[in-house]
């Protein structure tokens, strides 16, 4: 089972309550969830979110004993704004994003999120939605493929590992790919090599990121989420690599800034009016022991801001 990342100070910073309404933009296999609607007994509402179907079936199960007060609906949170208007979503109290990828999703070697286990180059968190892994791998121009692991990889082998994995094409197996880029990285593989994390880690990763659209639908949720808080709400981002925190800081930034001019502008003009505060001034992260027991919590930063609108 999926262990939560952060729950004792998700739970702690988003303080749920009888009668709230919270909303889980990533319910995954509902562990967050199930820890809200415990906090929140015996009223509380949860909506939950999940592009991924296999990942909603697991978290309806886990949370069948809270009967009526769970809702769950399969898609990508960027779309909150919608669902309120289809499904009469009401104000929330706290909501949650728990960023990146489930241990279910990578544990599967038919959804092709590894290179541990040999899979179809998937990738996809909808598999019935958008182009696969193989599509960018195999289709896109070798300057694109570059471009697309530095910016999502932040891989300094970028254009080595786009240029061998051209040579090799077609691809269509994740134990093919991680094999391609580790002898195109210098040093792959072999003893000796300083960094601790598999040579095609980068690579696999701003593929995923790229087929799920994860940074923008990034972008365009959290000015929703924030709309959707009612006032004294709260909303906590839970992220796991830099690109998503410097995404996740900057707007908090930015809307805790009652005037968001250019230091050149002599008088404001663009009206802007806070509509949060910063509640968690630096990220918290996950104790020496969380990590011991869940390892892969030891990259996750938690950030927490509170609604201040009228």
């Amino acid at each position: 089972m999926h262990q939560s990342v952060l729950l004792e100070e998700v739970i702690a910073y988003l303080r749920p309550q009888p009668h709230g309404v919270y909303i889980d933009m990533t319910v995954g296999a509902g562990g967050h969830a199930a820890a809200v609607l415990e906090a929140s007994s015996p009223d509380g509402q949860l909506f939950g979110f999940d592009q991924d179907g296999q990942a909603l079936e697991i978290a309806a199960a886990r949370l069948a004993e809270f009967g009526p007060r769970v809702h769950l609906y399969q898609l990508n949170f960027d779309r909150l704004r919608q669902a309120v208007q289809d499904y009469g979503i009401p104000p929330a109290d706290g909501i949650l994003f728990d960023l990146g990828i489930s241990s279910m999703q990578v544990d599967q070697p038919e959804r092709g999120f590894s290179f541990l286990a040999d899979g179809p180059l998937d990738m996809r968190m909808d598999p019935t939605h958008g182009p696969s892994a193989a599509d960018l791998v195999n289709h896109l121009p070798e300057s694109e493929l570059a471009e697309l692991i530095f910016r999502y990889g932040e891989e300094r082998y970028s254009r080595r590992i786009a240029r061998a994995i051209v040579r090799a094409r077609p691809i269509f197996r994740t134990s093919d790919l991680a094999q391609i880029v580790a002898a195109a990285v210098p040093g792959g593989g072999r003893k000796g090599r300083r960094e601790r994390i598999h040579p095609a880690t980068r690579t696999f990763q701003a593929l995923r990121i790229a087929v799920n659209d994860e940074l923008g639908a990034l972008e365009r949720a959290l000015p929703q989420a924030v709309e959707q808080l009612k006032p004294g709400g709260r909303l906590a981002v839970i992220s796991f690599h830099s690109l998503e925190d410097r995404i996740v800081k900057q707007f908090f930034r930015r809307e805790a800034q009652d005037c968001i001019c250019p230091p050149s502008q002599p008088v404001c003009v663009c009206q802007h009016k806070a509509t949060i505060h910063i509640i968690t001034k630096k990220p918290i992260t996950p104790s020496p022991a969380e990590i011991e027991s869940n390892p892969r919590a030891r990259s996750a930063k938690l950030r927490v801001v509170e609604s201040i609108r009228d």
